[in-house]
């Protein structure tokens, strides 16, 4: 009786070469090129193009334009929307049509209160006993910024925000995209 002798540790890669010859499984992928150029002894060439005569011209690709998205829409909408206000408050704010403690004039005074000062969060507690003008004048803290006040009846004047009325007013009219808009056109405070 024969009995089996171990092969040499050396033997056993080539036994896996030669059994993975036959081993559909085990058959290294085939390499991919990465210059361009005739093809290799190993690879087969590439497909043949029809001949010219046969060819009805040049793909023609044709590129839908794609519709606007739902939020650029809105936002245009909304630059609409505020851009003549925006522009009257830094015109008011930052020319020198009105000097520091001057009241606005009656036109401008309506648009702040009907388009700003209405949208503030805040409006009841800034009108308190009651409006008789709105003023331009320097921040009493921040010296340098000139800002929008309310000249209330009984004379005491208090500052407000145009751009929180701003925000308000957005969320308000726009409640699908105001946030958005607010989070990419205006900066924290």
């Amino acid at each position: 009786m024969a009995t089996a002798l171990p092969l040499p540790r050396a033997a056993a890669p080539l036994i896996l070469l030669r059994t993975s010859r036959f081993a559909p499984w085990a058959a290294p992928a085939p390499r991919r090129r990465l210059l361009p150029g005739p093809p290799t002894a190993g690879e087969p060439p590439p497909p043949a193009l029809p001949p010219a005569s046969k060819l009805a011209g040049p793909p023609v690709v044709v590129v839908a334009p794609e519709p606007p998205l739902p939020f650029r829409a809105a936002e245009a909408e909304i630059l609409r929307d505020i851009e003549p206000v925006v522009q009257l408050i830094k015109d008011i704010l930052h020319s020198d049509r009105y000097g520091d403690g001057e009241c606005l004039c009656p036109n401008d005074e309506n648009v702040v209160v009907q388009k700003l000062l209405a949208f503030h969060p805040r409006a009841q507690d800034k009108i308190g006993c009651g409006l008789d003008a709105i003023m331009v004048d320097r921040h009493p803290e921040f010296r340098k910024s000139r800002c929008l006040f309310v000249v209330r009846t009984d004379g005491v004047w208090i500052d407000f925000s145009y751009q929180k009325c701003l925000r308000a007013y957005i969320r308000e009219k726009y409640p699908s995209h105001g946030e958005r808009f607010i989070r990419e056109h205006f900066k924290r405070t």
